[in-house]
């Protein structure tokens, strides 16, 4: 089948990769202008030379025998190391999260800055619009469950339901560099102050390079200022960090905000979502739970319900 997927995440990657692999002819749209959704890593240049923050998932676990054997083949391959600070089951993709994205769409057809608004057609004759008049045999939502319900709701209202009960906390992120090592000893924080979790993300495996923080407040603190300026933000996450210090903080040398609204999710625990009379599915951490590995899977769920090609 010609089969259309929304979102270039993880879940979206990992369903297009299974399905190129059984077969089928696999397009993959996303509004960004590059992969990996919360896998994603921000570069940056400054005055100190080129930084690198993951802004989104600091790390994931591989838990399910099935990950596992697929993140043992990224880490011979170089695309991930054990990041033993945040956990003796953690991984972090190396030299920055996108190299996990990376690599499950290397023979993938991927379309960046492409902005789907509506699904048009179905029972076979699928249209991604605005930005594709291409028919697809069947189509798949992989957007956090917020985008995805209204996207899934004139076709199947159940899906949408599922969707629509499954809402994300927000968290908002900043990414900070400095031009010496700042006064913390610990390269992990956990839930101090507003400070949900901040990682010095310059000593993860395979970084170096100048000091670099990624702060992310906690839910509440995020929902409750989630339409605040940026640049009050940064500062308010900023002074957290510094209340952790043992002296002030040097000036950074890169100051940054990112506001993602959608974030850990309430999962709904069906897997994923496929209706195979109309040809429409739709995958996502929040169908399974708020971890990247249940993302990996479920685009792996959807994939099998789907099949090989003439099935």
């Amino acid at each position: 089948m010609r089969i259309g997927i929304v979102g270039a995440g993880i879940a979206g990657l990992s369903c297009a990769d299974r399905l190129h692999a059984a077969g089928h002819t696999v397009r993959v749209f996303d509004k960004g202008r590059g992969l990996g959704g919360r896998m994603a890593t921000r570069r940056i240049a400054s005055s100190a030379g080129a930084v690198a923050f993951d802004h989104g998932a600091q790390y994931f676990t591989a838990r399910d025998p099935r990950f596992a054997a697929v993140v043992a083949g990224w880490h011979a391959a170089g695309f991930v190391a054990p990041w033993p600070a945040a956990g003796p089951d953690a991984w972090t993709g190396t030299p920055g999260m996108s190299a996990v994205v990376k690599a499950l769409s290397a023979q993938l057809d991927v379309q960046f800055d492409r902005r789907i608004d509506a699904l048009r057609g179905g029972d076979g004759s699928w249209r991604l619009d605005p930005v594709c008049e291409d028919a697809f045999d069947a189509v798949i939502v992989a957007t956090p469950a917020e985008q995805a319900a209204p996207l899934l709701m004139a076709h199947d209202a159940a899906m949408a339901t599922i969707a629509q009960r499954c809402p994300s906390a927000p968290c908002w992120t900043a990414m900070a560099a400095f031009g010496e090592r700042i006064a913390i000893a610990d390269d992990i924080l956990r839930d101090t102050g507003i400070i949900g979790w901040a990682a010095r993300d310059s000593a993860k495996p395979d970084r170096g390079g100048i000091e670099a923080w990624v702060i992310q407040a906690d839910a509440d603190w995020s929902r409750d200022h989630l339409e605040d300026d940026e640049a009050a933000v940064v500062d308010a996450l900023l002074a957290a960090l510094a209340m952790a210090a043992k002296r002030p903080l040097p000036t950074p040398v890169v100051r940054i905000g990112h506001r993602w609204r959608y974030a850990r999710v309430r999962a709904s625990g069906d897997g994923a979502l496929w209706n195979d009379a109309a040809g429409i599915g739709a995958a996502g951490d929040w169908l399974l739970a708020p971890r990247v590995e249940s993302a990996w899977l479920s685009g792996q769920l959807l994939a099998e319900r789907i099949g090989p090609p003439g099935r």
